[in-house]
């Protein structure tokens, strides 16, 4: 009897181990088919934009990185303001959204606060990411252009000889749109830059007291370049999203097509130019608008490199 017991317990083992094993090649198959899916729809969508801006690289060439006009009557087009609007307008975001950003991490990190009020003020931090990005453009247009009005005189009056604060403050512009994309990125950079923070060994924070360091000493010379893969990398999402929002810069940058290097003037983002033209347009210009678009994939597809290419070099040391 003993025998048959153990016989049926060896059955039920065999019997278990090979569903398991069953369900873990499943698994395994299932979560590579999906990773692979990812891959194939990036491929796709990059593919068809490629394939739909063809007339418009035939027509123009790598001359349309590099021209200025953008004349659907006259059928002339080059997105080189579009292409300076994106890149400027995001990197006033990320000039003002990284210190802020990482401030509110180490503030957030750290036992600055007591747990009562960091609670909240990490879930308020968070809610601005959930915010709509019309909201913030309607807010743009109300609040913050007026706001900006003497800040910008200001600029024009006593650096006028700086190409960038050259004309008058004109309301809409690049400067209204790379603050309301600092606060639109405010909290991947601060969410990301916490954790990040909040990851490093305790080991290393009690180590830096041990010897002898102050707080401060401690938060910059270890606790940051211990977590600072990390918030590069938050940095870099943040630029990537700076790169594609649409509907808050479409309301406040100004929507000028025409190439000016001044802050304080009237400009366009390319991801604005898709939002205010694609719907109505055909032929050459629709393709031209596709030829923008993978303008804009490819910068996208260059900072997301030159942040793996950052993070793997900060891992060596």
């Amino acid at each position: 009897m003993n025998a048959t017991t153990s016989n049926s317990q060896m059955t039920t083992q065999e019997a278990r181990s090979g569903t398991e094993k069953t369900i873990d090649h499943s698994f395994f198959w299932t979560t590579r088919i999906l990773a692979l899916a990812v891959a194939g729809v990036l491929l796709w969508i990059a593919g068809q934009v490629a394939w739909n801006s063809i007339p418009a690289i035939q027509q123009f060439g790598l001359e349309f990185l590099a021209t200025a006009a953008w004349n659907p009557v006259e059928e002339l087009y080059g997105v080189l303001p579009m292409a300076y609007g994106t890149v400027v307008s995001s990197f006033i975001a990320l000039l003002l959204a990284v210190p802020v950003g990482l401030a509110c991490a180490i503030v957030l990190s750290e036992n600055f606060l007591p747990l009562s009020i960091r609670t909240p003020l990490t879930f308020l931090v968070e809610l601005l990411a959930a915010i709509p990005s019309v909201v913030y453009g309607l807010w743009g247009i109300y609040v913050l252009i007026p706001f900006l009005q003497p800040i910008g005189r200001w600029f024009h009056d006593n650096f006028s000889y700086i190409p960038l604060f050259a004309t008058q403050y004109a309301g809409p512009g690049m400067l209204p749109a790379g603050v309301v994309l600092a606060i639109m990125i405010l909290p991947i950079v601060a969410a990301i830059s916490r954790d990040s923070l909040a990851a490093v060994p305790s080991e290393l924070r009690w180590g830096a007291y041990g010897i002898g360091s102050t707080r401060w000493q401690t938060i910059f010379s270890v606790l940051i370049p211990a977590a600072f893969s990390g918030i590069v990398g938050g940095i870099m999402l943040a630029l990537g999203r700076a790169l594609g929002e649409t509907i808050a810069v479409t309301l406040v940058i100004g929507n000028s097509n025409n190439l000016n290097f001044s802050i304080l003037a009237p400009a366009n983002t390319i991801a604005s130019l898709l939002a205010n033209q694609f719907a109505e347009a055909s032929g050459l210009q629709k393709s031209s608008l596709f030829y923008a678009g993978l303008v804009l994939f490819v910068i996208t597809l260059i900072v997301n490199i030159l942040a793996y290419w950052i993070i793997q070099k900060v891992k060596k040391y």
